[in-house]
C-alpha cells in the first residue's frame, strides 16, 4: 500500500516522524511551521493548504493516516467520498499518540490493517469499530479481498454480513474448497455442490464463489457472488485493431459461455503484439494486467486448433490465442478453442487451481 501520513501539530510532527521510522513505505506531509520536527523526508505544506493538500493525495494514494481531529478529518474528507469500493483508507491518530482509529474503508480498503499497524508502531491504542471484527467472526468483503476474489454486487456483502451477525444460516457454494478453509468454522455456514441443492434448504443468505453467471431463474434472494479471478483471454489481432472491436468478440463470446468479465485476470498474446494499442487500451479497460510470450514460448505449446499460416507470416508462430491463453493459464485448460472476427481471434482458458 501506499500510505501517506498528514501532521498539523508539533506532536503529530513527532508521531509522524516515528511512524516514518517504524513502518516502511510511508511519505510524511507536516505543516511547515512544524517540519523540523518531521524530518528532513517529510514534505511541507502551509495551514491554509489542508483541504487541497488531502483532496490530492485522496486518488494518489491507497491510504491516509491524518494526525489530527477527528471532526477535522470528517469535515475534510466528506466532499470525496465515492464507495468503499473505491475510497482509501483512513486511519486517524490524535497527536499524543494514544489512539488509531479506523474510520473508513476498514476492509476493503484495508483501514483496519493499518489501523493496527499504526498502533503497534507508535505504542497506540486501535480502533476497530466493524461489527464482524468486535465480534470475532469474518466478513465476506475480507474473504474477497484476502483471496483477490472480486465482488459482484457489493450490497450483498452488507447483506451477508448482517445474517452473519444474526446467526442466520448462510449456504455456501465454493468448488475450490477456499472459503470453507478460510472460515474455520466461524459462523452459521453449511456447504453444498450447487446452488439448487443450497436454495432447497432453510438458509437466509447464500455465497457463490464462482466465474459464471446464474440464469435469473435460479437465483435466490440474498446472493453474493464473487468471482475468482481466474480467467485467461488469449487475443492475437491484425495491426492497429480497434480496441472496441476486440471488446465485441470478447463480451460476445464471455455472455455465450455464462462467463464473468470480473473473473478475467489478463489478457495474453504474443510480444510482437506488446505495443499494439488496442490491446493495451482493452486491457485497462478490465483493469488487468497484458502480458506477451515470445514466439518461442508460443510455439513449444500444443494446441487444438490448425496452423494459422497467417499468424506463422506475421508474427512467426503458428497460432497466437490459444498457446497464449494456456500458457498464461499455468497448466490451464481451454474452455474456449480459437474464435475469430475480421481482425482478432480470441481463446479462454481457465487457470490451474493450485
Amino acid at each position: 500500500m501506499r500510505i501517506a501520513v498528514v501532521a498539523i501539530t508539533r506532536g503529530g510532527a513527532h508521531l509522524g516522524q516515528r511512524l516514518f521510522k517504524n513502518l516502511a513505505g510511508l511519505h510524511l506531509h507536516v505543516s511547515r511551521r512544524y517540519a523540523g520536527q518531521g524530518g528532513c523526508a517529510c514534505t511541507r505544506f502551509e495551514s491554509t493548504e489542508l483541504r487541497q493538500l488531502i483532496a490530492s493525495l485522496w486518488s494518489t494514494y491507497d491510504g491516509l493516516v491524518l494526525i489530527m481531529a477527528t471532526g477535522i478529518v470528517v469535515r475534510m474528507i466528506a466532499p470525496l467520498l465515492e464507495s468503499k469500493e473505491t475510497d482509501p483508507a483512513i486511519v486517524v491518530m490524535d497527536d499524543a499518540g494514544k489512539f488509531a482509529i479506523s474510520l473508513l474503508s476498514g476492509h476493503l480498503g484495508g483501514a483496519n490493517e493499518l489501523a493496527e499497524q499504526c498502533a503497534f508502531a507508535s505504542g497506540a491504542r486501535p480502533v476497530i469499530t466493524t461489527a464482524t471484527d468486535v465480534n470475532n467472526l469474518p466478513s465476506f468483503d475480507m474473504l474477497a479481498k484476502q483471496h483477490g476474489w472480486a465482488i459482484e454486487e457489493l450490497g450483498k456483502v452488507k447483506t451477508l454480513n448482517s445474517l452473519l451477525l444474526d446467526n442466520e444460516e448462510i449456504a455456501v457454494v465454493d468448488p475450490s474448497g477456499q472459503t470453507r478453509a478460510w472460515l474455520h468454522g466461524r459462523g452459521n455456514v453449511t456447504f453444498h455442490q450447487t446452488i439448487a441443492e443450497a436454495a432447497a434448504g432453510s438458509a437466509r443468505g447464500f455465497l457463490l464463489v464462482s466465474n459464471r453467471f446464474l440464469p435469473p431463474q435460479t437465483t435466490p434472494e440474498n446472493l453474493l457472488i464473487l468471482r475468482p479471478r481466474n480467467l485467461v483471454l488469449g487475443i492475437g489481432c491484425n495491426r492497429n485493431t480497434p480496441v472496441d472491436e476486440i471488446e465485441e468478440l470478447v463480451t460476445l463470446h464471455l455472455k455465450r459461455l455464462f462467463l464473468a468479465p470480473k473473473s478475467v485476470s489478463c489478457i495474453a498474446s504474443v510480444a510482437a503484439k506488446e505495443n499494439e494499442a488496442g490491446l493495451i487500451a482493452f486491457a485497462e479497460r478490465l483493469g488487468v494486467p497484458f502480458r506477451c510470450f515470445e514466439s518461442e514460448e508460443l510455439s513449444r505449446v500444443h494446441f487444438p486448433s490448425p496452423p494459422s499460416e497467417h499468424a506463422l507470416a506475421a508474427v512467426g508462430v503458428a497460432g497466437v490465442a490459444e498457446p497464449a491463453a494456456l500458457l498464461a493459464s499455468r497448466g490451464g485448460h481451454l474452455l474456449l478453442k480459437k474464435v475469430k472476427s475480421a481482425n482478432v481471434t480470441l481463446a479462454i482458458a481457465e487457470l490451474k487451481e493450485g
